[in-house]
């Protein structure tokens, strides 16, 4: 594996020769070094070598891959000129921000690179707009999320993608060991079996996995390794601070709240653990901030879709704000000026926690990043220094017993004026306590050694809602607003109030709530006799028909029609049958008597 510095180098000693276009683009767009990674790759993958990149976040992978690809698709322009339909590029990228990201510093190569094309495929519009759009403009270089180019590939239409691939040049991997890992494995999977076998290939990612080295035996052909790290051998940018916060009676709000108050966050990234944290938190840290923290806050997640891309330019554009987040955004997104960037619990998997805050500290600006730790989980620095090579620096936790009850109050009366706060509370709990009992670290944060009580506390839940994980806690530090009626309080929406009281006299007058099973209601029952006689009765009848296809009988059995009752003449028959069963089954009968008596011969 080679191994490079972080020394930047000027382009002129990149050791081989590149188009005037793309040395036109490079000026104009102001690139004047070159970082490591892009020195060490570029040379590589014109000369027609498959490279493996690992490199910190930040540091200038998509130029490392969109230069050569641009220098390869340009070569074999110049021999013979790119058909509209004709891929000679793929770029497939796990999200769609960051594919919208490469698409971006794209177009600003190409406006200085002639005859060349690209097209964007990602989820957002329909597929039968995308197939339009690559009919009518074709698409020489394209940038995908793997679930939509699968797709695509698999429709049977009358664009033949298969056949617009068959010219394909190179084959781009960004972020790979998230595109290797189970959620994206099998839509690659599919994709490449689709794909040339002569083509180059670039693996791009801040951190390596098995399915990447498995990946490497197996496709790629005498790949180049390249692996740059910092001076210190650490692997997040190199003027990136990182710290914890070991939190005072394990309330994070708490400790959240005094963090802003006493460092100058000017633009910062809140990761949580799920989708549900996201909703419910960012309903809620406008009204905590209040006046002591003048910082707009605003929320993204996977389950948000076309929305997603309004957030983020929005939040790009802000010179001050806090954005709620899960790992869709933890990887590649470069938004200019973060300065810092919080975890509110440790990620699902080590790797990602190198993927977040690398987030700030981008082509080499100086950033931070803290992480708010429970007392149970402070091993996890120990954890992480040695795992991922990143050094945390502990900053002391300012708040107090007072603080954390005043906002344990203050999110309960918050949830008993809006019944959707109240909601989003309980499934931000259940959800972020199933996501940590399924931690990558299960050994070292223990679902059962976590303070639920506390924790419950800290979404401010009016109770502690039913779920497995809580069967053989013990809650009894768990302060119950027994007070309140939870039923009575309202939704501040009007309408969806309006629905819910229609609901609720129904529930009153019935028993049971509209749409929902009511689990305490039980089945019908019926006389024991009565059901001892329909499961004998389908025994014989399952009996009648194997007998019949074994050869027994001349037809088989017909079905008859089910009825909802059973006549005392059906009662004198099933009796016989089951007399006659008794008989052959303690051989008082022989089966041809069986088979007689029962009308099969």
């Amino acid at each position: 594996m080679d191994k490079k510095s972080t020394t930047r180098k000027s382009w002129e000693t990149l050791g081989v020769p590149l188009h005037e276009e793309i040395k036109s683009a490079i000026k104009a767009l102001n690139f004047p070094t070159m970082t490591p990674i892009q020195a060490a790759t570029i040379p590589q993958l014109i000369n027609k070598k498959d490279v493996v990149a690992e490199a910190v976040t930040g540091s200038g992978k998509t130029l490392a891959f969109l230069i050569p690809l641009l220098e390869i698709l340009k070569t074999r322009q110049i021999e013979q000129k790119w058909k509209k339909h004709e891929i000679g590029a793929l770029i497939i990228s796990p999200t769609r921000e960051l594919a919208l990201q490469t698409e971006q510093v794209l177009v600003k190569l190409l406006v200085f690179v002639m005859g060349i094309s690209r097209l964007l495929l990602v989820g957002g519009n329909s597929v039968e707009h995308d197939l339009d759009h690559f009919k009518r403009k074709g698409g020489n270089i394209i940038i995908c999320t793997p679930g939509r180019f699968e797709d695509l590939l698999s429709r049977k239409t009358e664009l033949n993608l298969t056949a617009s691939l068959k010219s394909l040049e190179i084959l781009i991997l960004d972020e790979a060991d998230r595109l290797l890992d189970y959620g994206f494995q099998k839509s690659v999977d599919t994709i490449l079996s689709y794909l040339p076998r002569q083509r180059r290939t670039g693996l791009f990612s801040a951190t390596q996995t098995k399915q990447m080295q498995d990946l490497i035996r197996a496709g790629l052909r005498n790949p180049v390794l390249v692996s740059v790290s910092v001076k210190d051998k650490h692997s997040t940018p190199e003027l990136l601070e990182n710290y914890y916060i070991v939190v005072n009676n394990n309330n994070k709000l708490a400790a959240l709240l005094s963090f802003f108050e006493c460092e100058e966050v000017k633009k910062g990234m809140l990761f949580l653990p799920t989708c549900a944290c996201v909703d419910y938190w960012s309903g809620i840290l406008p009204h905590v901030f209040g006046t002591k923290i003048d910082m707009p806050v605003l929320a993204m997640h996977g389950k948000m879709k076309d929305k997603r891309r309004k957030i983020l330019d929005k939040f790009k554009g802000l010179s001050k704000g806090l954005l709620l987040c899960t790992d869709v955004l933890s990887r590649g997104i470069d938004i200019p000026e973060v300065d810092w960037v919080v975890q509110w619990d440790p990620p699902a998997n080590a790797s990602a926690f190198v993927h977040r805050v690398g987030r700030t500290a981008r082509q080499g600006r100086q950033g931070s990043s803290v992480i708010l730790l429970l007392d149970t989980e402070e091993a996890y620095v120990h954890f992480i220094e040695k795992n991922q090579r990143v050094k945390l620096h502990l900053i002391p936790d300012q708040s107090n017993d007072d603080s954390s009850t005043s906002l344990t109050k203050s999110l309960r009366d918050l949830q008993k004026t809006d019944r959707d706060l109240m909601e989003r509370a309980i499934r931000a709990f259940v959800s972020h306590i199933r996501a940590y009992s399924k931690h990558e670290c299960s050994l070292l944060l223990r679902v059962k050694e976590l303070p639920f009580a506390q924790v419950a506390h800290t979404y401010g839940l009016l109770q502690l809602p039913k779920m497995p994980e809580l069967k053989t806690v013990d809650s009894s530090s768990f302060d119950n607003t027994d007070d309140v009626d939870l039923s009575t309080i309202p939704y501040k929406d009007k309408k969806r109030e309006a629905v819910r009281q229609e609901k609720l006299k129904i529930y009153k007058d019935t028993g049971s709530w509209p749409g929902r099973k009511d689990k305490t209601v039980k089945k019908a029952t019926e006389p024991w006799s009565l059901a001892k006689q329909k499961k004998l009765n389908k025994k014989a009848k399952k009996l009648k028909r194997n007998r019949a296809k074994e050869g027994h009988g001349d037809e088989p059995a017909k079905k008859k029609k089910k009825t909802g009752g059973v006549s005392e003449q059906e009662f004198a028959e099933l009796a016989k049958d089951v007399a006659l069963m008794k008989k052959l089954k303690k051989k008082r009968i022989s089966e041809v008597q069986f088979d007689k008596a029962f009308g099969i011969v």
